[in-house]
């Protein structure tokens, strides 16, 4: 891209944006935002706006917490091997069936979200990547595409949303870089999400990230109106002081939005017996939904629980209450998106979403005592739900005798382990989820053939 088509676009993304700030300070939807765009500044600019990728959620489970997501999608011969012998780190033995997913085959249990969908639209597994055991900031497959990290591959995929903030990173869980990714916004808690918008919806786009720059929204705004020649008439003057207003103001109207209430919290499934870390889980995604409804991000990364449980089989009724309460969180979430539709498309949020559940270490599968962080082969896993983009089941996976597979991404099909070729492999088919099948936007950081891993 030459340097005046590179700044020819940072224009058009700069208008695109402050359409949508000035809109929002009008009240005005962003389907009515389109409208004007394309009467103003031309169809393509309006179709520029319209054109989404799918939102993401990556759950993070560092510091040995990726291991209770073993529990919700066992291994599949593991899970067998769990109704004979006591010896294999599952909890639920003779309540799992398979599934025959449209890549592999995923094994479910009485405790697996999403276990109801149908098989294009269960979870994919990856074998993939490296154990890390024992850190928060785990890379082996996060990073596998030429030290470029997922995550902010995922937001310059999501750059052709129009939004307010583009990424939403939660405590400590790291971002990353890639050539062209928007800095992520930093909250320190899930609940923080919500005071974030209430000071950074004036900085709608990016383009009020500092007080100079909100004042300057607000001037262009007042000079906009000034220059307007109804501005002062009586039937009008009303309408434009309220929106000088709301260009001052309008993060608060954001915040009250996206504030929870009991009733999300009680179709999550929280309440005073949930574990703490787990109820934070979906405190985090009630705000995620409604931000993702009203536009205001596409990516938001969060950790998952954090407490290396090497000890979780000796007390069944935490494990339990452990697995249930994931279960209820991700169930939760999935049915909030269901019940809300894209303002500018009418698609349904939960065919417009994207997760991805990775960590450190997901811990032996083969012996539940102390529960050993070392895995067969040194291997890892990612847990994606790729919303009908990728085809389901695992593949890959661990044997009760400790027989490691990988799969080869152009057919499939099983092949040899190798860690590092099959999360870069992973990490394609989750930036082609997100890109809802762009192959080509997918070959500017990937050109790994990913065609047995796709639907």
């Amino acid at each position: 891209m030459s340097p005046r088509d590179r700044d020819r676009e940072v224009t058009r993304r700069a208008l695109l944006r402050w359409s949508l700030a000035a809109g929002a300070a009008l009240g005005v939807s962003r389907s009515g935002i389109l409208d004007v765009l394309e009467r103003t500044a031309g169809r393509g600019l309006a179709e520029a706006a319209a054109t989404t990728r799918k939102r993401s959620v990556h759950l993070r489970g560092v510091i040995g917490g990726l291991s209770w997501f073993q529990l919700l999608w066992p291994h599949n011969d593991i899970a067998l091997a769990r109704d004979t012998s006591d010896q294999f780190p599952f909890h639920l033995p003779g309540e799992h069936r398979q599934i025959t997913g449209t890549g592999g085959t995923l094994t479910v249990c009485t405790d697996s979200p999403f276990a109801q969908l149908p098989p294009e639209r269960q979870m994919t597994v990856f074998m993939a990547g490296s154990d890390e055991a024992h850190t928060n900031k785990p890379r082996s497959i996060a990073r596998a595409l030429s030290g470029d990290s997922l995550f902010a591959i995922a937001a310059v995929l999501q750059s052709a949303n129009p939004g307010v903030v583009p990424v939403i990173a939660v405590d400590d869980s790291e971002y990353g870089s890639a050539p062209g990714a928007p800095a992520a916004a930093v909250v320190p808690s899930g609940a923080d999400i919500v005071g974030l918008f209430n000071s950074a919806a004036s900085r709608a786009g990016g383009l009020l990230a500092t007080t100079a720059h909100a004042d300057l929204y607000r001037a262009r705004y007042a000079t906009l109106a000034a220059l307007n020649r109804a501005a002062d008439r009586s039937t009008t003057k009303r309408a434009y002081a309220t929106a000088r207003s709301a260009a001052r103001f309008l993060g608060t109207n954001l915040a009250a939005q996206l504030a929870i209430q009991p009733a999300d919290e009680q179709r999550y499934g929280i309440d005073a017996a949930m574990r703490r870390e787990i109820a934070d889980i979906g405190r985090t995604l009630i705000v995620a939904a409604k931000a993702f409804q009203m536009g205001l991000t596409s990516c938001l990364i969060l950790p998952g629980l954090r407490d290396d449980p090497h000890t979780a089989f000796t007390d069944p009724a935490t494990l339990r209450a452990t697995t249930t309460g994931l279960q209820k969180v991700l169930d939760g979430f999935l049915a909030d998106l269901a019940s809300r539709t894209d303002s500018v498309t009418g698609a349904r949020l939960s065919d417009d979403i994207v997760i991805t559940i990775d960590g450190d270490t997901p811990k032996t599968p083969l012996d539940k005592n102390n529960w050993l962080d070392d895995t067969p082969a040194n291997s890892n896993w990612m847990y994606v739900y790729g919303g009908g983009a990728l085809k389901t089941g695992w593949f890959g996976g661990i044997t009760r005798s400790g027989a490691t597979t990988g799969f080869d991404p152009a057919t499939g099909g099983p092949a040899p382990y190798n860690g590092d070729r099959q999360a870069k492999a992973a990490c394609a088919a989750v930036a082609y989820a997100i890109a809802r099948g762009d192959l080509r936007a997918v070959q500017d950081f990937s050109r790994i053939d990913i065609s047995g891993l796709i639907a």
